[in-house]
């Protein structure tokens, strides 16, 4: 129990940033989340091989025709990692919608009902389902509409306090403020190697979104992502939630400590200075053009999301032919 990792688990729920099954057992994390690329190099394990397999010939008796086959194909891959994922964790399962639907609200909207019906189909409750989606205006969009189905949804790519403040007000399930990617830009532009835990930036914005949420009351959850270091790990503690690599799982798993809560709604209300705001869509749009990091990394992290699509397109229809 002096493990830093057990301690964490008393302060905030653990989800594994993995597709791996045998890493979600051996961490046991209450939730996942996957992505295209975490899907790819999953299904390129040989032990997953006749699950990939099964899935494409079921893509194939779906499809109409040949320019129906991929979609279906990925569509039916992202839903069986999750359903077999579901089999081992007690709670929810992130499933992404393409990235290149990040500025469509529709077709965002038809991907994510899709995938929900594939997944009740498989007997799964779209309780245990969070459809990530980025939190461009348009994401946000479709999660507001996705939100009143009954559809959950977990807003990824958030890097700004703006993306927050917009989310919370749709009402979104929970975002994915990505730490790791956040400090990378801020040592790209300063020039620095390193920050200490508490002045890193991505904490710095995840400890702002979190004492905002808890202070006005907003039911969205947070979900710290993209870490690069367990410093910045322990920093959160207390967040919500905080999705960790195997390779960090494993570190806090095999280092001794004292671990302190950080974050709590107790503490929020006392710590958070900011002015409750209400975002229409212009303001939304030029409080994150003003923002140059957040900018920056939601256009960079649409386009390496859908250069993973792309790769896993490829992988498929490998298989495929």
């Amino acid at each position: 129990m002096n493990d830093l990792l057990s301690q964490l688990k008393q302060f905030s729920i653990i989800v594994a940033d993995t597709g791996d099954f045998d890493s979600i057992r051996k961490y046991q994390p209450r939730d996942t989340t996957t992505n295209p690329s975490l899907l790819l190099k999953a299904a390129q394990m040989s032990e997953y091989t006749a699950l990939v397999e099964k899935t494409l010939a079921d893509a194939r008796q779906e499809s109409g025709g040949a320019s129906q086959t991929m979609g279906i194909a990925l569509d039916r891959l992202a839903v069986a990692f999750g359903t077999e994922i579901l089999k081992i964790v007690p709670g929810r399962v992130s499933t992404e919608v393409d990235a290149r639907l990040s500025f469509d609200v529709e077709g965002s909207i038809a991907k994510a009902r899709s995938l929900i019906s594939r997944y009740e189909k498989a007997g799964i409750s779209r309780e245990r389902i969070l459809i990530k989606v980025a939190s461009t205006w348009e994401g946000i969009s479709a999660a507001r509409q996705l939100t009143r189905e009954g559809i959950h949804c977990n807003l990824t790519l958030l890097f700004s306090f703006a993306q927050a403040v917009a989310c919370a007000e749709a009402g979104v399930q929970l975002i994915s403020p990505f730490v790791g990617r956040i400090l990378d830009w801020y040592k790209k532009s300063t020039g620095r190697d390193s920050y200490p835990p508490v002045e890193d930036p991505g904490v710095v914005s995840v400890t702002r979104i979190y004492n905002y949420y808890k202070k006005y009351g907003y039911k969205t959850e947070v979900m710290g992502a993209s870490f690069r270091n367990v410093g910045e790990i322990l920093e959160l503690a207390g967040c919500d939630l905080l999705t960790i690599s195997p390779t960090l799982l494993e570190e806090m798993q095999k280092t001794a400590g004292t671990l302190a809560r950080r974050l709590s709604p107790d503490k929020a209300v006392g710590e958070c200075k900011e002015a409750k705001l209400s975002l229409d869509e212009k303001a939304f749009r030029w409080m994150l053009n003003e923002d140059q990091m957040a900018t920056e990394k939601l256009s960079e992290g649409i386009r390496i999301f859908a250069a993973d699509n792309l790769k896993l397109e490829k992988f498929i229809a490998a298989k495929l032919t």
